[in-house]
């Protein structure tokens, strides 16, 4: 490609130059204004005062300023490359080897360009808003200063800006798959219930974790799959059946019905406007705690609020219009073709879903053939649902003929629907008795299959209490997170500066700021689902010691669990106020000495101050808990020697603790896992004492 383009590479930089510079220089003049007056557009007057955006280093300004127009540049000159490219792209078959008309082309572009821009719309006007308000809002109602690092300020922001509007491609992307055949319409409608899983995990990774802003950003775009299945269903059924589209008669015969669509949603926006709609959404935002403010018409647009409900009334009534097109036209289209026909006299293009009983029972083998097992588990539970036993149970019985019938003819065959070689049969055979001796082993201690069926066996029990283990767990951590996000935050804070010595004031402590927007949100989601795992293993200990005893990995019975369970409490606790009363005053006294005496100010974030808290004060007890947790588990039946012998996989797991559930940094990491591994350590001395070396154990014998 580079050899291909060449000649042109010059072009290609000077519009990546282009958008480099004019990206520096608008940031510098214009978009940082631009940014912060969305983000304190629907703040209070007293969380806008305290809210500040600050640069942490002298070069994060001009560095960040550089790295979005190098990022812009790439992004303008993209296309330009690819496109001086195209030969290379054409000799390996990468080019459409029809010219596509520039219409189609310009339409797709103005397509995608529109849609963006209505994505991004979407997250400037009324996303942005609500959710800046709503995280300032939450860190100052904690006690803290909403200081944010323009650095990660604008990351996030540009971060959902991208997630706003790659989603609103949505539409655009599915018909284009659907009309090309490239995803068939159907699997679009048959997985809807993953795309909603993968629409709110979406909305998980790219918004605050609070159900709030992942409502706001998943709503929009579940809407947007509805329309786009909708557009695709038009579009599909038009090209399957394009002999006989005639769109001027479609829209004449139901005129009524699409002239009624439009002056409906005339009517509709213009009675939003007239009877307090605004009002009574910015009502049900303060029911959720946000300041936000529905626009209304006065000085949109830059008119009247006369002339601007007037053109809101026509464009809503113009968008309706358009349904009422696509609706017309579907419909025509749906009475001369059939619904969604894929051919004709291809057996295999039959959609069972459209079969009434008798018509299952008919339709030929084909119709089956290229369906999986959860596409007719979903058809058969369909019909379940419409209360039809009869045809669901039809459904599942020809499907299981199908696969009768193919795996009679087909025997064992490859993906091309070839005999497999020696080779491969060689191989499967190898694979399954590398399997069976993995899994069909002697259950010997240091046996890999035993290890699998112990394993096995306790998942297995413990799963079929999963509905309690869940519970326990999301009742502890939404118990926890609503106590923090309410007052815990400010009242552990309060509470621990009255306990630093004198030659600490709390004035020299007490600038603790949030450097990014969901700072907050983050330590109390994390701290919270630590909370919950501690408060769930009791639980899932008490439903699996019975599948422990039966593997004899354990020895004592079930309410050995309550006798854990207050062990480590009470060493929790013990740990807990012994940092709290001294370690924790002594390490903060330490660390601001100096600062002190050199009249510095102060300033912690949020995630590394309260961190410092748990580890010096919960952190304490949790590393008085692993002496006891290894007397219990060697009273339980697991001898000192085992506890030895894997010292390595202790240590992985610790180092994957802290790593999940400490600040970032290799450092902080390893401050952990250190404290913990000499606490494993000296549970392991205390164990070689008590049970004189290993020759003994704290465990009852074994009953013959």
């Amino acid at each position: 490609m580079l050899r291909a383009a060449q000649k042109d590479l010059q072009k290609v930089f000077i519009v990546f130059l282009i958008g480099f510079l004019g990206t520096f220089y608008a940031l510098r003049l214009y978009v940082w204004d631009f940014l912060k007056a969305v983000m304190r557009q629907n703040m209070s007057e007293i969380i806008n005062e305290q809210v500040k955006i600050i640069a942490q280093t002298p070069f994060d300004v001009v560095l960040l300023q550089a790295k979005i127009g190098m990022v812009t540049g790439l992004i303008l000159a993209a296309p330009v490359f690819i496109y001086f490219s195209r030969d290379a792209l054409r000799e390996r078959g990468y080019w459409p080897s029809a010219p596509v008309p520039k219409w189609q082309l310009g339409l797709i572009l103005s397509g995608m360009v529109g849609l963006f821009a209505l994505g991004v719309a979407y997250g400037y006007l009324f996303f942005f808003p609500i959710t800046f308000s709503f995280l300032a809002k939450n860190t100052y109602n904690i006690g803290f200063a909403p200081t944010y690092s323009i650095v990660k300020w604008a990351q996030f922001m540009f971060l959902l800006t991208v997630s706003f509007g790659l989603a609103s491609q949505l539409p655009l992307v599915m018909t284009l798959l659907s009309y090309t055949e490239i995803v068939p319409y159907e699997t679009f409608r048959d997985q809807w219930r993953y795309a909603v899983i993968g629409v709110f995990l979406a909305g998980a990774l790219f918004t605050p974790p609070d159900p709030f802003t992942q409502i706001l950003w998943a709503i929009p775009v579940l809407t947007l799959y509805g329309v786009s299945l909708y557009l695709s269903k038009i579009l599909v059924t038009a090209r399957r059946g394009s002999e006989r589209l005639d769109a001027r008669g479609a829209v004449g015969k139901r005129w009524n019905v699409v002239a009624g669509a439009g002056v409906l949603g005339g009517a509709a926006v213009y009675l939003f406007y007239t009877y307090g709609g605004p009002a009574a959404v910015d009502r049900a935002l303060r029911l959720i705690g946000s300041d936000y403010q529905f626009p209304t018409p006065d000085g949109m647009f830059g008119l009247p609020a006369g002339s601007a409900l007037v053109l809101l009334s026509v464009l809503g009534g113009l968008a309706f219009l358009l349904l009422g097109v696509g609706y017309a036209i579907y419909k025509d289209l749906e009475e001369s073709v059939g619904p969604l026909d894929r051919g004709v006299g291809d057996p295999s293009n039959i959609d069972v879903r459209e079969l009434d009983t008798a018509g299952v029972r008919a339709a030929p083998p084909e119709a089956f053939a290229d369906l999986s097992e959860e596409e007719v588990m979903a058809i058969a539970g369909d019909a379940l649902d419409e209360g039809d036993n009869e045809r669901a149970q039809a459904i599942l019985d020809r499907f299981d003929e199908a696969e009768e019938g193919r795996e009679a003819g087909d025997g064992t065959r490859t993906s091309e629907g070839e005999e497999p070689s020696e080779l491969e049969d060689r191989t499967t055979r190898a694979g399954g008795t590398f399997f069976s001796e993995l899994t069909d082993g002697e259950t010997d201690e240091d046996d890999i299959g035993g290890y699998y069926k112990d394993i096995t066996f306790i998942l297995e029990s413990v799963t079929t209490r999963a509905f309690w283990i869940v519970g326990v767990f999301m009742l502890s951590l939404t118990g926890t997170f609503m106590w923090l996000y309410t007052v815990g935050f400010r009242e552990v804070y309060e509470s621990f500066l009255d306990r630093l010595p004198a030659s600490v004031t709390p004035d020299e402590v007490l600038n603790v700021v949030a450097l990014h927007p969901m700072e907050a949100l983050l330590f109390e989601v994390k701290f919270s689902t630590l909370v919950a795992v501690l408060v769930t293993l009791p639980v899932v200990a008490y439903f699996a010691w019975p599948a422990l005893r039966e593997r004899q990995i354990v020895r004592r019975r079930r309410r050995t669990v309550f006798l854990w369970t207050g062990s480590l409490v009470g060493g929790l606790l013990a740990g807990f106020i012994f940092g709290y009363f001294y370690v924790a005053p002594a390490v903060i006294s330490w660390l601001v000495n100096d600062a002190v005496q050199a009249n510095m100010i102060i300033t912690y974030r949020i995630t590394d101050f309260f961190w410092l808290i748990f580890f010096t004060t919960g952190g304490i007890g949790l590393l008085a808990d692993i002496p006891i947790l290894m007397l219990l588990l060697n009273g339980s039946g697991i001898p000192y020697q085992t506890l030895r012998n894997r010292w390595r996989e202790v240590t992985v797991v610790v180092l994957a603790f802290a790593a999940v559930f400490t600040p970032a940094g290799i450092l902080t990491m390893f401050l952990v896992t250190i404290p913990l591994m000499v606490a494993y350590g000296v549970g392991l001395g205390v164990l070689l004492v008590v049970t004189f070396g290993g020759r003994r154990n704290l465990a009852p014998a074994r009953s013959n």
